[in-house]
Formats: C-alpha cells, structure tokens, sequence
C-alpha cells in the first residue's frame, strides 16, 4: 500500500497524486464517503510506515525518532533569524562560564524557612532583614536600609538598560516579531547619537490596533481615548445565510419557525 502513496514520514504526511475519480460522484453523501475511504487508507500507509521503524521500549509505548522531511512546505513568513548575543552571554562565552541551573526553593536563615529565589516572599529580602552588620568603610549617620534600597534600584535601572540595548542590537538584524521591531526601532539608544528611526503613521496605527484589541473582550468594553478612532478590519466579513425563514399562512400574517 506504502508505494501506491507517496508518504514523507517525516511530516507524517502521505498523498496520491495519481488519483482521480472513474465517475464524479453526483450526490454530496457519495462524495464524502468516497473522500473517507481515500482518507483512511491514506493515513493506515502513514501508519504503516511509521510503524516500520527502529523504536525504543518506553513505559508509555513503542519511541521512534522521525527521519528528515523530504517535503519543502511552504511558508508565509521567512525563517526567524538568530538573535545576537548580549554583552554578558559573550563575556561568558569569553572567560569560559557556563550556565549553572540553580535551586528555586532555598533556605533562608533570617526566617528559618524555604522561600523563593527569585520573586515576592523571596529569601533575604529586604522586610526581614532587622539588623545590618556595620562595616568600617560605612560613613558615620548613613541609613543602612536606604543604602539598601538605593543599591538595589540601581540595579534595577541598570538591567533594564542591558535589557533596551540588547533590544536594539536584535532590531538591527530583523530577529524580532514585527510589532516588537517597531517598538525597540523607536527605543532610544542611551550613550550614542544615533537618531531613532521614525514610524510612519501606518505603522503607529497598526500597533495601536493591536494593543487595543489584545484584551480579552478584543477592546470591545475598554474605554476610548479623546479622538481614537475605531481599529479597522483589514479582512472581509463571511456572510452567513439566513437561519430564521419567513413563511406566509393563509391569512397573509408572517410566521417564523
């Protein structure tokens, strides 16, 4: 059956291309059940094939590791490009540091409990911290707990600078969605005078559109800004034919059923 059917096993795909029909069937029922029975030796070929296989014991069945597809499908939008890599990926690259997956859950001793790396309630954060150990490089009257919470902010605005510049450096090669392109296209580029491409008032549109449908009502229930004017519908509307059909009695007097 396999060699009647041309079957890409690597897309668990399989069509005939030498099919044609003896007599075109002349009712809808004829046709779909014709269409079935081509459907399902189509896909008992694909089975078959896959099935054929070297596979792997496994507790939940049988594993096989699918072969290369054979079979260029087409696609609307090119292949995503590579982002380039930050400052510290290639710093790491260059010392030689390799990416440590580190526990979640750790244990705090201010608490005496485990809590969260990372997050709210997180370990040694800074609402748990009742004392701090001075130190003798500390100025005479400084707040240790501002001191804290000033560091912290810092690091904080300096991360979110990493993070707008490595935005920019993908821009530049197209390795972002197209609405996020637009957005880190207009992201100014701190310590450089280079000028931030302008938007055209289509683009501006478009991503305006986008941001006020991505509710869950689709925008439909947000309030409206002072002059915004309602997204536009780029596609066309199906039209869909009439449930509801109007019958006449004898008496002239429309019923609906």
């Amino acid at each position: 059956m396999e060699a009647k059917y041309e079957i890409d096993i690597g897309h668990l795909m399989g069509f005939d291309s030498h099919h044609h029909f003896s007599s075109f069937p002349s009712t809808r029922e004829e046709l779909v059940k014709e269409c079935i029975e081509k459907g399902s030796e189509v896909v008992q070929a694909i089975a078959n094939s896959l099935f054929s296989l070297p596979s792997i014991d496994d507790p939940d069945g049988p594993l096989v590791h699918l072969p290369q597809p054979i079979t260029r499908l087409p696609r609307e939008k090119h292949l995503p490009r590579p982002k380039p890599p930050t400052k510290w990926e290639e710093f790491a690259k260059k010392k030689g540091i390799k990416h440590r997956k580190k526990d979640k859950i750790v244990y705090d001793v201010q608490t005496h409990s485990w809590k969260r790396r990372y997050g709210y309630d997180r370990v040694n954060d800074d609402k748990d911290v009742p004392i701090i150990e001075g130190k003798m490089t500390d100025e005479p009257g400084e707040d240790p707990f501002k001191k804290r919470q000033g560091e912290k902010r810092k690091r904080v605005e300096k991360q979110e600078k990493n993070r707008i510049q490595n935005l920019k450096q993908a821009a530049k090669v197209g390795a972002l969605p197209s609405h996020v392109q637009l957005a880190a296209t207009a992201l100014p580029i701190t310590g450089s005078n280079i000028a931030s491409k302008k938007a055209s008032k289509g683009e501006l549109e478009n991503v305006a559109g986008m941001a006020a449908t991505a509710t869950a009502s689709g925008g439909k229930f947000d309030k409206k800004l002072p002059g915004e004017k309602p997204p536009k519908h780029p596609g066309k509307f199906r039209k869909l034919q009439k449930v509801v059909e109007w019958a006449h009695r004898r008496d002239s007097k429309p019923t609906r059923f």
